[in-house]
C-alpha cells in the first residue's frame, strides 16, 4: 500500500489484486493492477486535488481496486491535502464498444459489453462504497457528468475516437500534478513486449498531446503490458 498505510490494509489490497487478476487475466492482470495502484497512490500522497475517474469501466474489476485505495487512504489523504472526500466516477456505454474507425482493429462494435449491475455487484461483494456510475457514450456523458476537478483518470476506451474524446474532456479538468493512465498504449521502442492490438489508442494520444504539454511515461510489466502515464505539469500548462 502507500507509505504510511497499515499492514492489514496492505494484506487486504494484495489479496484482492490476486483475486481480480484471476477473475479475468486478459483485462485485469497484475501488471495493470500494480501500475494503477502505485500511480493512484502517488497522486493521493502528493495531495493532488480532485476526484478519480475511470472511462471504460466494463464490469468494474479495476474500479474495485481504485475504490479500495481511495477508502484505505481517505483519512490520511484528507488531512494532508485538505480534501474532505474523493469520489470515484465510472463511465461506460454498457452497450459494448462503438463502431471502430480506420485506425482501429482487433475489436468490433458491441464487444466488451457489461452492465451497471455487474459493477455494483463487484462493489457489494467487497463491502465497498457505491461509485458514481454514468452510463452512455463518452461524447454524451463526459461533458455533463465529469467532476469539476480530476486528480486521477484511467482511460480504457480501446478505440481512437473514444480515447481522443476522453482526453479532450478529462485533461482540462485534471489538476496540476494529476495523472492519466491510458490502457493499450503500445510503444514498442520503450516497451518491446507491449501488446499492439489496439493501435488507435496511441494514435489518439499522440494526436492530442502533439500541442499539449505533458510528462509521458511508458510503463512496463512482466508480461505484455501496454500502458502509458501522462502527468499534467505542476504549473498546469
Amino acid at each position: 500500500m502507500c507509505e504510511g498505510s497499515t499492514m492489514p490494509q496492505l494484506a487486504a489490497s494484495n489479496a484482492v489484486m490476486y483475486e481480480l487478476a484471476a477473475e479475468n487475466p486478459d483485462m485485469t492482470d497484475l501488471d495493470r493492477l500494480t501500475n494503477l495502484y502505485w500511480s493512484l497512490c502517488s497522486v493521493l500522497r502528493a495531495g493532488t486535488p480532485g476526484d478519480v475517474v475511470e472511462l471504460g469501466c466494463n464490469a468494474g474489476r479495476t474500479s474495485v481496486l481504485l475504490e479500495m485505495v481511495l477508502e484505505a487512504e481517505a483519512s490520511e489523504a484528507s488531512e494532508e491535502a485538505g480534501e474532505t472526500d474523493r469520489s470515484l466516477h465510472l463511465y461506460d456505454s454498457f452497450d459494448g464498444l462503438p463502431a471502430p474507425s480506420a485506425a482501429d482493429r482487433y475489436l468490433k462494435r458491441g464487444d466488451c459489453k457489461a452492465t451497471a449491475a455487474d459493477v455494483l455487484a463487484a462493489f457489494a461483494r467487497r463491502g465497498l462504497r457505491r461509485p458514481e456510475i454514468h452510463a452512455g457514450w463518452f461524447e454524451d456523458s463526459l461533458p455533463r457528468h465529469l467532476p469539476d476537478r480530476v486528480a486521477f483518470a484511467y482511460l480504457d476506451g480501446d478505440f481512437y475516437a473514444s480515447i481522443l474524446t476522453s482526453l479532450t474532456h478529462v485533461w482540462p479538468r485534471l489538476s496540476p500534478g494529476g495523472s492519466v493512465i491510458v490502457d493499450d498504449y503500445c510503444d514498442r521502442r520503450l516497451s518491446p513486449r507491449a501488446w499492439d492490438g489496439l493501435p488507435g489508442v496511441k494514435k489518439a494520444c499522440d494526436a492530442f498531446f502533439a500541442d499539449v504539454p505533458a510528462r509521458r511515461r511508458v510503463l512496463v510489466g512482466a508480461g505484455d503490458l501496454a500502458f502509458a502515464e501522462f502527468r499534467k505539469p505542476p504549473d498546469g500548462r
